[in-house]
């Protein structure tokens, strides 16, 4: 249904998620989840550090500093401090940030690393990596896949609407919809398709849908220096570049796509970290089964991953950190720009939060999947689904 192309076993993940939207339910899935999630950002944490220090210090010559970063307030202070250069934009950001800290969501949660080089006796912000943290991944596969089922919608509902016309014996353009038919057959339309999903009938929605950003890099180069990214990555036997996408607007970046083949072995000379240990020691498994079974997992996972990187100058990452295209602004616009919500469209959104929220939660057995998206449900009842996986008692009051 859904491919992360920046995680190993994709195919893996690709299945839970096809088949829990069919209401197939493994009795071994909980702890597959588990180990894909919590494996998978492991992975991806070693490759990306490696990469994104590898291909930053390539436009430096003095040696990086890396810190890490947990809440966008870290980065955006770090943006406003030792600039590179200034100008009166520059300056009135800066001083707007300072002065209404407040409206700039500090409290953003990050995860990731900033990367510092001195310049004249203080630190300057070249760049950042970051993984996508996974109620945004939820968030983005849900959206995708709404996308993609609200486009099947239209199409059976069109048929209808031709089907009508043929009664009628006119062309379709000549059609007038009444909002009352073009509403009943949509309605219908996505009746059709829940019935297809409870029955396990397929759904024109298998192509495959793809997610490349979870691992991600921004470089801060000014313009004489973009052009020499390409290059240094297409030098790299390691990395094939694969897709460049300038973006121009409110926003001036180039998002490049790499197909990066991480040093596997590199990678498995690093132990797993202690929390990752204690979290698996905390479900009864043995901390040296853990490392041996993540060994195993990397050496049979795909060759090659999917990082994002995105090019910008300093100016332009000040206005996507606290200009005029706030990343966070974005996030919310794209939320409000869906324009399919019916139920079938929660239930995804349901299902997939649920998805990533049980990988994190230490639960090895579920009875059942809680989600079907052919049912009705109201947030509430979702919001006790996802509590009781962190055992938190429904709040009663009449007691």
């Amino acid at each position: 249904m859904i491919s992360i192309n920046s995680f190993l076993h994709r195919e893996e993940f690709y299945d839970l998620i096809r088949r829990w939207m069919y209401g197939d339910l493994l009795s071994s899935d909980p702890e597959r989840l588990t180990r894909l999630v919590h494996f998978n950002n492991a992975y991806v944490s070693r490759y990306l550090n490696t990469f994104s220090s590898w291909l930053i210090q390539s436009f430096h010559e003095a040696p990086l500093k890396r810190v890490r970063a947990s809440t966008k307030a870290e980065i955006k202070d770090a943006i406003c401090q030792n600039t590179p250069y200034t100008n009166e934009r520059i300056e009135q950001l800066i001083s707007d940030y300072h002065h209404h800290p407040e409206y700039y969501y500090r409290e953003t949660p990050f995860q990731g690393y900033m990367f510092f080089v001195p310049v004249k006796g203080k630190y300057v912000y070249v760049g950042s990596r970051r993984i996508k943290r996974v109620k945004r991944l939820a968030e983005k596969a849900a959206r995708r896949i709404v996308d993609r089922i609200f486009e099947a919608i239209k199409i059976h509902a069109e048929a209808l609407a031709y089907d009508r016309a043929r009664s009628a014996g006119i062309p379709i353009k000549d059609l007038l919809s009444e909002p009352e038919d073009m509403l009943s057959e949509f309605l219908w339309a996505e009746k059709r398709m829940q019935d297809d999903l409870k029955n396990h009938r397929p759904i024109p929605v298998d192509d495959d849908l793809v997610i490349n950003d979870v691992a991600g890099v921004k470089v801060l180069l000014e313009n004489r220096d973009q052009s020499r990214i390409i290059q240094v990555l297409t030098d790299s036997p390691d990395c094939e570049v694969i897709e460049v996408e300038p973006h121009r607007g409110n926003y001036n970046a180039t998002n490049i796509l790499v197909e990066h083949r991480p040093d596997k072995d590199k990678i498995l000379k690093q132990s797993l970290s202690k929390p990752l240990l204690d979290f698996f020691s905390s479900m009864g498994i043995d901390r040296k089964e853990v490392q041996k079974e993540f060994e195993q997992w990397v050496a049979l996972g795909e060759e090659t991953v999917t990082i994002e990187v995105i090019i910008s100058d300093y100016q332009e990452m000040m206005e996507s950190e606290i200009g005029r295209c706030m990343h966070e602004d974005r996030i919310i616009d794209q939320r409000l720009r869906q324009e399919y919500r019916g139920h079938l469209s929660k239930n995804v959104e349901y299902l997939l939060e649920y998805i990533f929220a049980l990988s994190v939660s230490k639960k090895t057995h579920i009875d059942s999947i809680p989600v079907k998206l052919w049912n009705r449900y109201l947030p509430d009842y979702f919001e006790g689904v996802v509590m009781g996986l962190y055992n938190i008692p429904p709040t009663n009051f009449d007691i």
